[in-house]
This record gives structure tokens, sequence and C-alpha cells, in this order.
């Protein structure tokens, strides 16, 4: 056994499913005027196979993504109650929506979403969430690589210990 070719560890549909509706955080990564990749951790949705993100109009990746509508979404299980170690992630294009309906319809979820157990709090973040300058990204995905860290420990065990871990 090697780590050579880990994609024998690929993250099933049902924990692929699981992690995107428990996580709330991804690392959005776009590329800047120079072609360098950049990345910022921000909150999101996962709503009809799509990612839905909101930030102000003048943070430079808004300029970048409508100039290069590619980039990466990255998703761990960390900081969830999943097993650590899940991965995703997913090369998409990125749109970028100005208009009202689209503001109006996001805010509440993404809210709802970030605060499940306080309705006045969603409610009030949402209100916040609707500024001048704010956009939604809209993020379609076009090929992911799940990672199941799970799967390649219990590999390792079996591997090393013959299934029997015997440090546990």
């Amino acid at each position: 056994m090697d780590y050579e070719d880990v994609t024998v560890y690929g993250l099933e549909d049902a924990e692929e499913a699981s992690l995107l509706a428990a996580q709330r955080e991804c690392t959005f990564v776009w590329a800047n005027r120079e072609g360098w990749p950049v990345g910022v951790i921000m909150s999101y949705v996962f709503v009809d196979g799509r990612f839905w993100l909101t930030a102000s109009g003048q943070r430079k990746r808004i300029a970048a993504v409508r100039r290069d509508p590619r980039v990466s979404i990255v998703v761990t299980s960390v900081g969830t109650a999943l097993p650590a170690n899940r991965t995703v992630t997913y090369k998409g294009h990125c749109q970028v929506h100005d208009d009202d309906a689209t503001k109006r319809w996001l805010y509440p979820v993404l809210a709802a979403a970030l605060h499940p157990q306080d309705a006045e709090r969603a409610e009030v973040f949402a209100r916040f969430l609707d500024s001048p300058r704010r956009v939604v990204l809209e993020v379609e995905p076009v090929q992911r690589i799940g990672f199941d860290g799970t799967k390649m420990s219990a590999a390792t065990t079996a591997a090393a210990w013959g299934g029997n871990d015997a440090r546990s």
C-alpha cells in the first residue's frame, strides 16, 4: 500500500450531500489579474446544484470573476459534526448578480442557514446584508474532486495492523 493514488478514497454522493448541507463555509478561489490563484473563506448555501455567496461589489474578487468567471470552491468537514478529513473541490463558472430579485431571495436563505436556531438574528443579518454595493455570486460546478479521509485511514489501519489497531 502507498499513497500515490488516492483516487480510490473518493467521497460518495451521500457523504458529499451531507457535507454540503452541514458546512456553511467554503474557500472561494479565483485568479487575479496576473493569473495568481487567490482564495478567501466565505459563507455559502448550496441550492439546486449551485453555490450561492455574497460580497460587496467593490471587492477585488468581484472584478476578477467578471473578468474571468472560472473559479474553484473547496469545502471541508472541519467544524461540522461529520467525520474529519472529508473534502470536495469544485471547478465552476461564476456569475455575478446585482438584481434585486436575486438579492431578495438569497439574503434570507443565507441568513437562515447561518443562524438556524435564531430566526430573529437571521432576519437582522439579512437586513444588514442588503447594502448598496452588495452582489450575489452563483457558482455552477463543472467538475468535482472528492476525498474521504476516513476511507484512507481505514485502509492504512488494515494494511499496517491487519485491521486490528492495537493503539486504540
